[in-house]
């Protein structure tokens, strides 16, 4: 990187919504390691669904016809082709930042047409010459129904986790939420394929959107389940030989999806993601039935995560279940989840570009171990690679604490210096 890397070891803390975002740990630790986060955040985590709801509800922007109504008959039907774009002024963002809500067409795992959603978020000031160097977002895990799209969220979901400075820090920000979020359709969780195709083909709809505006270079960088999608980015950009793209950073990435689905009892997990991965299990296998894999007890909040609760009603309606009171014995054996296990598996394929991996060295949500073996191993396929692991910090920690190192990161690449791989210390 040609720079040392801050040692970060503790979270910014914030207050309401924000605050409980920052507290993943307590999805998790809360229930194994006791309160390990201050107790302004902890105390802001939801104890009951109703609680949960009435958190989101205060973020919610409505599902409106934006996000429903056909495609005009002339707009393009190619991935990446724009089916319609609006300003927005209703996001709570700082001051003299501009976004945009953007429609287009990608493709799901399969390779089949949907529809995503996604914003657009540009720095202050006049358009530099060539356009605003671009980020192309990925986020971490909001849920797996429709109202969990970052873009119907008033601060964005991940606001002032970081993301508001990409855009303080001159960079354009291109937020997919990921199809099935926002749109009409099934979300495919923690499929690699559909979310790196979501990514991709958000940058050129945007552009497309606002001609002239963003760069023509773009970097991919992503969290938790965004951090799998921007890796996965980079090898789908490997095949597709894109000279535009610089790069990729991937942060708490779910790039073991064993290690996250089926943590060893060391590394704590967070069981109330399981629902949600059996969601993504039906979404891409329709002949799954969820049953095969959920308790009664991991069954009984399905459906209200499948239509219309999001991250914070899903943590609290698993608040206080072990992964085996929601989840069936032996339901990493069924061949839809083996399925998905291969089909996402990472470390293998060359990627384009530099890579940045980062972890944090306390994160019970998305273990530091499976990320790290992750590396290794790629680093043994030949993927050059900058690996760091940021000493205590849990999963969302992690993200806020390490925005800067991503962000000096990924202006190296637009400067075209030199990057520096350590895979010598895997």
């Amino acid at each position: 990187m040609g720079r040392m890397m801050r040692p970060f070891v503790t979270a910014k803390v914030r207050s309401g919504v924000s605050a409980a975002r920052a507290a993943l740990a307590g999805g998790a630790a809360a229930l194994a390691l006791g309160a390990i986060h201050p107790a302004s955040a902890q105390t802001a985590l939801p104890k009951t669904i109703e609680e949960g709801l009435k958190l989101e509800a205060e973020q919610a922007l409505p599902i409106t016809p934006f996000y429903t109504d056909a495609a005009p008959a002339d707009a393009p039907s190619w991935p990446g082709g724009l089916i319609r774009a609006e300003k927005v002024t209703d996001y709570a963002i700082p001051a003299g930042m501009t976004a945009w809500r953007i429609l287009y067409h990608s493709l799901d795992a399969e390779r089949h047409d949907v529809v995503t959603s996604a914003f657009v978020l540009l720095p202050a000031g006049p358009v530099p010459a060539g356009g605003w160097p671009t980020v192309a977002w990925a986020h971490g895990t909001s849920g797996v129904a429709q109202p969990c799209a970052p873009s119907l969220m008033k601060d964005l979901y991940y606001g002032d986790e970081g993301l508001f400075d990409f855009p303080k820090a001159g960079l354009a920000v291109v937020a997919t939420d990921y199809h099935g979020e926002g749109t009409p359709g099934a979300h495919q969780y923690m499929n690699k394929l559909a979310q790196g195709y979501d990514v991709i083909y958000s940058v050129a709809a945007a552009h497309a959107a606002l001609p002239g505006v963003l760069s023509k270079q773009w970097v991919a960088d992503g969290h938790s389940q965004g951090g799998m999608a921007s890796w996965s980015v980079g090898e789908m950009e490997q095949q597709m030989n894109n000279p535009d793209y610089l790069g990729t950073v991937s942060v708490s990435g779910t790039v073991d999806m064993l290690d996250f689905i089926a943590p060893k009892p060391e590394e704590v997990g967070a069981p109330f993601y399981f629902p949600m991965v059996a969601y993504g299990l039906k979404a891409r296998y329709p002949d799954f039935d969820v049953k095969t894999v959920l308790t009664k007890q991991g069954y009984e909040h399905y459906p209200l995560i499948a239509t219309k609760a999001c991250w914070f009603t899903g943590y609290a309606a698993y608040l206080g279940k072990s992964s085996a009171q929601i989840m069936k014995p032996n339901w990493t054996k069924v061949p839809a989840v083996q399925a998905m296990l291969k089909e996402d598996i990472m470390g293998e394929k060359p990627v384009k570009g530099p890579l940045m991996v980062l972890t944090g060295g306390g994160d019970v949500s998305v273990p530091p171990g499976g990320v790290k073996k992750t590396a290794h191993k790629a680093c043994k396929n030949g993927i050059k690679l900058f690996f760091h692991l940021y000493p205590g910090l849990d999963h969302d920690p992690t993200m806020i604490n390490s925005t800067q190192d991503q962000i000096a990161w990924i202006k190296d690449r637009f400067a075209g210096k030199p990057f520096e791989e350590n895979c010598n210390t895997l």
